[in-house]
C-alpha cells in the first residue's frame, strides 16, 4: 500500500465532500416547490461533476491500496 497516495486520495475526498455534498443532498421537505429549468440544469451539472470527481478519487484509492510505497527522497528502497 502507498500511504502517501492514500492520504492524498483521502484529502481529495474530503475536498469533494466540502464542495458538493450540500449541493447533491436532497432537501428536507421534498418537492413542495418546483425548481426552474435553470435550477434543474445546474443541479444536474453539479451531480455530474460530483460523480466524475468521485470516480477519480475511487480510482486513486484503488491505486493507493494496490501500489507500493514510494522510497524516501534521495534514498533507495530496500
Amino acid at each position: 500500500m502507498d500511504p502517501q497516495r492514500l492520504k492524498d486520495a483521502y484529502q481529495k475526498l474530503q475536498t469533494l465532500d466540502d464542495l458538493y455534498t450540500h449541493k447533491v443532498r436532497p432537501r428536507a421537505g421534498g418537492g413542495l416547490v418546483r425548481p426552474t429549468t435553470e435550477a434543474l440544469e445546474q443541479n444536474l451539472r453539479d451531480l455530474a461533476n460530483y460523480t466524475v470527481e468521485l470516480k477519480e478519487v475511487v480510482h486513486e484509492l484503488f491505486l493507493a491500496i494496490a501500489g507500493r510505497p514510494k522510497p524516501p527522497e534521495g534514498g533507495q528502497s530496500a
